[in-house]
């Protein structure tokens, strides 16, 4: 049976298609193309033709059709450069020294937008890895970093550590607040490393920052308060109410350890109840809450600044 498919959805310019074989045990298209050699060989350095030294054969793989594994057996050259070095000749439709077609990378980063990477590698049976790597050459390609003297109308930052592998390496991160943008990343997590990203930036743009959103750790503040003397510094609610939920079990405890026995026996398994929202707590535990607050002040006192912080919004200067 002849098959005829349009140029323009194979779109492999600088080669021509032979022929074309479906495998059925393995559910697998394969196109067998022979180099155009109407096309001059392109160095990929210097972007100029250059001279053939031998032909290459390589197998990449296509986005699929149908639900069938589509690989495509190209010809490339192998060319010799003015500098008498050898290189594979550029190629539009995929990248050097790669075995999936640009298009193909392009599906399975936009994919890693809506899926986590271990989706994505079981639906198209790829590795981990080269899912990651995918995605991080397409993200790389289309997102490029952000030049902090350049930067203007910044108003709102956020300051964040994130660990850059298991132990103690960690790294710091500025982003934009408004726009979700990243704009700086510095190796440590200490008042110096800050400064180092902020004093990157324009005076004319650090003037105009008007809050930074951070965890409650010293060093970040010191640097906020010497580098953006006029800026706001804004706890965030994760830290904040991790504090005020330690302040209540601490509470509770010092409370127990008063009590007597009609009292511990209040107290004793009240943990839960202080802890969770009291919108997730059966009626029992919201009867059994309800009377340890009314026995108890103190508790009543910590717990009802906990609750109010965590449905209300605050700054912290």
């Amino acid at each position: 049976m002849r098959i005829n498919i349009p140029s323009s959805i194979l779109d492999l310019k600088g080669q021509c298609v032979n022929t074309i074989n479906y495998k059925q045990t393995t559910n697998t298209l394969t196109i067998y193309c022979r180099r155009d050699k109407r096309y001059k060989p392109i160095d990929p350095l210097h972007k100029k033709p250059g001279r053939i030294n031998r032909y290459l054969r390589r197998t990449i793989y296509d986005v699929p059709l149908l639900n069938t594994r589509v690989q495509i057996e190209i010809e490339l050259v192998q060319m010799r450069t003015k500098l008498n070095r050898r290189c594979i000749e550029l190629c539009k439709f995929v990248g050097a020294g790669c075995y999936y077609r640009k298009r193909f990378c392009y599906l399975v980063s936009g994919l890693c937008r809506y899926m986590s990477i271990s989706a994505v590698s079981k639906h198209f049976d790829l590795r981990w890895e080269t899912v990651k790597n995918m995605d991080k050459k397409y993200l790389q390609e289309t997102l490029p970093a952000l030049n902090p003297a350049e930067l203007v109308n910044l108003k709102y930052l956020g300051v964040d550590e994130v660990a850059r592998a298991k132990g103690q390496d960690y790294m710091t991160v500025v982003y934009d607040l408004e726009s979700g943008n990243l704009i700086l990343v510095h190796e440590g997590r200490t008042a110096e490393t800050l400064s180092i990203c902020l004093k990157q930036l324009p005076e004319s743009t650090k003037k105009g920052i008007l809050a930074v959103a951070m965890d409650m750790g010293p060093a970040y503040q010191k640097a906020i308060h010497d580098d953006l003397p006029h800026a706001d510094i804004i706890f965030d609610r994760f830290h904040v109410m991790q504090n005020y939920s330690r302040a209540v079990d601490n509470q509770r405890c010092i409370e127990f350890r008063k009590a007597v026995k009609i009292g511990k026996d209040l107290i004793k398994g009240s943990r839960f109840l202080l802890l969770r929202n009291a919108e997730n707590l059966t009626e029992a535990q919201g009867d059994k809450l309800k009377k340890l607050l009314q026995e108890n002040t103190n508790i009543n006192i910590i717990y009802m600044l906990k609750e109010q912080k965590n449905h209300g919004r605050y700054w912290v200067r």
